[in-house]
């Protein structure tokens, strides 16, 4: 039985103030967000209200002990301007995965989805119409109990929000191999989407930045020398011919983006192998000339093509061009606007309602 969520809607529509050609990054958001609570074992009184401030205690529990999850995904108009959603079951899946690695209840997938249909149907006039735009959608989770104690909170919070976004990368990009921070250690939270991973990075990635560089290349936290993502993607290489990614080994963040382009790849005749890969065997790989092109994979920026990465001193030279790269992402985007057919049955048509 599909959830009974009650909607509140505001009286009126910002979306007109909004200059869809030149949309500030993250700081845009739309009239409505979808809430639900957590209480006594049991998730309730699922709605979608106006967006506005969460009265919060300030002992709320995930503010002093770190219990907070989100989720990344966007949503696109296809060719006839229905509202489409991609892989919105897999993100579900992950959210829990997720919950489960930090304590945290999980929430039922349907009413996951349901709340993204009931959000995105209310603000579909939030969608840009423009090529490699979409309306970005961010679920997240939280322990919303007033307790100081070192324990798993009772109260929880589950929330879907909405920002307009452009594209995220113009450029190729430059990468700092970064061998003193690291991301995730094997047992520890690396392919949980746990809001302290990204605090963690927040520092080295400036300094990354201050270097000259778009995002830090992530390493293994034991030796410095496996390969584990760009900044917050997954990463490809395209080495002879072949796809490398490094493999999910606990530590790697289970990307949809990622196991999307597997598939594509794989469908396009190209081997992609899942496998351990070494700082050392793409600077080796540069310097022989079978270093092909290499590009990072995730939900905000889609493809990113990756031009070098720094390394200690010196520079590894990746490529001028993305070849495979670019296809892909042109055939990924063509997909979840409904110029192309959905042969993998990725997309999910919002039919709700449309207000």
């Amino acid at each position: 039985m599909k959830p009974n969520i009650s909607v509140t809607k505001v009286e009126t529509s910002k979306v007109d103030a909004l200059d869809f050609n030149n949309i500030p990054l993250g700081t845009t958001f739309t009239d409505h967000m979808f809430i639900c609570d957590y209480e006594n074992g049991e998730w309730v009184n699922p709605r979608v209200i106006p967006m506005g401030l969460i009265p919060t205690h300030p002992a709320a529990m995930a503010l002093h002990y770190g219990q907070a999850i989100f989720e990344g995904m966007k949503a696109y108009k296809d060719t006839e301007g229905t509202p489409m959603l991609f892989r919105p079951e897999e993100n579900a899946k992950r959210l829990n995965k997720s919950a489960d690695r930090m304590g945290m209840p999980n929430i039922p997938e349907d009413l996951f989805v349901e709340g993204l249909k009931e959000l995105v149907g209310l603000e579909h006039n939030w969608i840009p119409p423009t090529d490699g735009s979409a309306l970005y959608l961010r679920p997240f989770m939280y322990a919303d109990e007033p307790f100081i104690g070192m324990r798993a909170a009772t109260h929880y919070k589950f929330i879907i929000m909405a920002s307009p976004a452009g594209p995220f990368f113009s450029k190729r990009i430059r990468l700092w191999a970064e061998k003193q921070f690291i991301r995730a250690a094997q047992g520890g939270t690396g392919e949980a989407k746990a809001a302290g991973n990204y605090a963690a990075a927040i520092r080295p990635t400036e300094l990354a930045k201050a270097k000259g560089y778009d995002q830090v290349l992530w390493l293994d936290a034991a030796e410095h020398k496996y390969i584990q993502e760009v900044g917050t993607m997954n990463i490809f290489f395209k080495i002879n011919g072949e796809f490398i990614t490094p493999e999910l080994d606990g530590s790697v963040l289970h990307g949809i983006t990622r196991a999307s382009v597997i598939e594509m790849l794989r469908a396009m005749n190209f081997t992609v192998i899942e496998r351990k890969i070494t700082i050392d065997e793409i600077k080796t790989a540069s310097e022989n000339g079978t270093l092909e092109e290499a590009f990072g994979t995730g939900t905000a920026v889609g493809i990113a093509y990756i031009q070098e990465i720094g390394l200690e001193g010196e520079t590894i030279n990746v490529s001028d061009e993305s070849p495979v790269g670019l296809e892909v992402n042109d055939t990924l985007n063509a997909i979840k606007t409904g110029k192309l057919d959905d042969q993998f049955n990725w997309m999910t048509k919002v039919e709700k309602e449309l207000a």
